[in-house]
């Protein structure tokens, strides 16, 4: 895919003033092919969500076929590459300032290659955990390190700052829309073979990475941990961490495994959507491609408009619009007795409040990104935004399971009501920007 990056270089707009000089930023900006870059990260975000749902599939194959697997190996294999991400995430942010982000972007692919070819070859239990181990590490060594490099190669350039976050945004939709519907296909036709097609997509993707990505000046460091000290002082880091945590919470609770299991299950609650694909299970994988695809139409709207907004307004405006979200949820889930045509026309309602409520990613990204230091520290701050990703998901997973049995489909309606008025206080706390320089 190609994505339209702008050029202009002094675009008006309020991202913070940095936390560390300003005037080496041209000495030491990236000169890449941004499209690229972020092309070749959707395409690795498609991978790794292929080789997610092809390892179920695959599983399931091998169980039916007399191999004696359980569903819970299964789902501590998908725990394993998350933690895996999670706890790498820092020591890799930390590797992405003293390194060329060419060299650990590029290995993160190539391990991401070697994980998927693993759990072709081999039948063994052993092998398949150190497959989703090295899964893990090879995102946890590309995402820190991308974010860092797209903050030094918009220093100065709002307008492509915040275009370029919108468009990371976009590429990990990407991988949650296309990952079930390619890994499918794939599987249909190649069986265990479609592990070597995903192992060759991570290899281009290496590829277009190192020729793409420029030399950066390396940042020294006193140390590693001195280097992580100096970002958890920051004061941007302490404000937006909570807002973060409550907003990937809300990823959790619907991105998880809950909404499809309650989705599916045939359920007593008198609740429309609860059980409404029990019948056709397969239907719940085109309900996330039309969710990813309204996403994303809100994602890319987003990117043409934060450059001419207070970053902090446009967070404040689509943590605001969950709560009209989940009201038109909560209605369409009360609409038993309703017709079709009610039940579209408040669709496309909650269609177009998503859509707004979509720019919070690009837009925190982009102010968080504003803030950081030149000399030192941005892959730190992006491993710290990997690891609060992370623990928001497991947190919203776990309240999903909880709001979930007791509430069904409303209770992960109560459940992103609380975080996201709890997100708005938050939000409140982050400072108002000093006279002198544009706020946020």
């Amino acid at each position: 895919m190609t994505l339209p990056l702008p050029v202009e270089k002094h675009p008006k707009n309020d991202l913070p003033s940095r936390t560390v000089g300003s005037s080496s930023a041209d000495n030491s900006r990236p000169n890449a092919n941004l499209a690229w870059v972020i092309s070749a990260h959707g395409l690795l975000r498609i991978a790794s969500g292929t080789s997610g749902i092809l390892i179920g599939l695959y599983l399931a194959s091998l169980n039916n076929h007399g191999a004696h697997l359980s569903a819970g190996l299964v789902g501590t294999l998908s725990a394993v590459s998350f933690a895996a991400e999670l706890f790498a995430s820092i020591p890799m942010g930390l590797a992405s300032d003293a390194m060329q982000p060419r060299l650990l972007m590029t290995a993160g692919a190539i391990i991401g290659a070697l994980a998927v070819f693993l759990f072709a070859v081999s039948g063994s239990t052993s092998i398949f955990f150190l497959s989703r181990l090295l899964e893990g590490v090879g995102a946890a060594a590309i995402v820190p390190a991308l974010l860092a490099y797209l903050t030094d190669a918009t220093d100065d350039r709002p307008t492509l700052r915040v275009k370029a976050m919108s468009y990371f945004e976009l590429t990990l939709l990407a991988g949650l829309a296309l990952g079930g519907i390619v890994a499918g296909q794939l599987f249909r036709v190649l069986h265990a073979g479609a592990f070597a097609i995903v192992a060759i997509v991570y290899l281009l993707c290496a590829v277009t990475l190192f020729i793409n990505i420029s030399g950066r000046t390396v940042r020294h460091l006193v140390s590693p941990l001195d280097d992580l000290k100096q970002v958890l002082q920051l004061p941007s880091i302490r404000h937006l961490a909570p807002v973060w945590l409550c907003v990937n919470s809300v990823v959790g609770l619907w991105l998880g495994p809950t909404l499809p299991f309650l989705l599916t299950e045939r359920s007593t609650k008198s609740q429309y959507l609860a059980g409404i694909y029990a019948s056709t299970p397969a239907s719940v994988g085109w309900l996330l491609l039309g969710y990813s695809i309204v996403f994303g139409i809100g994602v890319t709207a987003w990117s043409f408009v934060l450059p001419h907004i207070r970053l902090k307004n446009a967070m404040r405006i689509t943590l605001g619009a969950m709560l009209p979200v989940c009201a038109g949820f909560y209605l369409l889930n009360h609409s038993g007795n309703q017709s079709s045509t009610a039940r579209w026309s408040l669709g496309a309602i909650i269609s177009l409040l998503i859509m707004v409520e979509s720019g919070f990613t690009p837009a925190a990204l982009a102010w968080l990104a504003g803030t950081l230091p030149i000399e030192s520290g941005r892959g730190a701050a992006m491993g710290l935004y990997s690891v609060l990703l992370s623990v928001g998901a497991i947190i919203g997973s776990l309240l999903a399971g909880i709001l979930g049995q007791r509430y069904a489909i409303d209770g992960l309606l109560y459940g992103t009501v609380f975080v996201a008025i709890l997100a708005l206080i938050f939000l409140h706390w982050i400072p108002s920007p000093n006279p002198q320089a544009p706020g946020a």
